[in-house]
C-alpha cells in the first residue's frame, strides 16, 4: 500500500477558508523568493504572478474575511480590521509603485524587499489574530463554504492592486469595472511581452 503522506494536499470539500488562504500565504511568500532571486524574465513571470495573486488575494479577504471578523465575538475586531486593511493600502501603493517603475528599475530590489517584509508581517498578524477567531466563532460547515465563496471573489477581482477600493463596499462597487479594466490590460501587455 503506497504512503500518500507526502502527497500535495489538494482542494477538496473539507478545505476550509482559512486553509486556502494559508496555502495562498504560503505561495505569496515562495513568489517572493522567486521574484527577489530571479532575473530577466524569471523575475518578471513570478513578479507579474506575484501582482496578480495579492490584488486577488486581498480583494476577497476585503469583501469576505475582514466583515466577518468584525462581528466576531470578544471585541477588538473593529481596531483589528482596521489595522490590515491599512496594511494592505499601504502595500498597494508600494505595489503600486514597482508596477510602474518595473522590475529593471533602479530601486526595485529594495523595493520589493520592503514590500515582502510588510506583506509577511501583515500575513503573520492575519495568522495569529484574525484566523484563529475564525476557526474559534465560525462553524466548520460555513468555514468550508466560505472557501468557494473567496475562490469565487478571487475570480473576479482585479488583477492589479487599486488602494481606493479595500473595503467590502468599495470592492464590490468598483470591483467588476477595474477587474475588466485589468484583465484588458493584461490581455495586451501579455503578447507583448514575449
Amino acid at each position: 500500500m503506497p504512503d500518500d503522506t507526502d502527497a500535495p494536499a489538494t482542494p477538496g470539500p473539507q478545505e476550509d477558508v482559512v486553509d486556502l488562504l494559508l496555502a495562498q500565504h504560503a505561495r505569496i511568500e515562495q513568489l517572493f523568493l522567486l521574484v527577489i532571486g530571479g532575473t530577466g524574465d524569471t523575475r518578471r513571470d513570478a513578479f507579474d504572478e506575484l501582482v496578480e495573486l495579492l490584488a486577488a488575494h486581498e480583494t476577497a479577504e476585503e469583501e469576505i474575511i475582514h466583515p466577518l471578523a468584525r462581528t466576531l465575538p470578544g471585541g477588538g475586531g473593529d481596531a483589528m480590521v482596521d489595522d490590515r486593511l491599512d496594511e494592505e493600502r499601504q502595500a498597494k501603493e508600494t505595489l503600486q509603485t514597482l508596477i510602474a517603475d518595473g522590475v529593471d528599475a533602479t530601486g526595485f530590489g529594495t523595493g520589493i524587499i520592503l514590500l515582502r517584509d510588510a506583506v509577511l508581517a501583515h500575513a503573520r498578524y492575519e495568522e495569529r489574530y484574525e484566523f484563529p477567531r475564525l476557526r474559534q466563532h465560525v462553524p466548520a460547515h460555513r468555514l468550508r463554504t466560505l472557501a468557494g465563496a473567496v475562490r469565487a471573489a478571487q475570480a473576479a477581482a482585479p488583477t492589479r492592486p487599486h488602494p481606493g477600493a479595500q473595503t467590502a463596499k468599495g470592492n464590490l462597487a468598483a470591483g467588476p469595472a477595474l477587474a475588466v479594466i485589468d484583465r484588458v490590460r493584461d490581455a495586451i501587455r501579455k503578447p507583448s511581452k514575449r
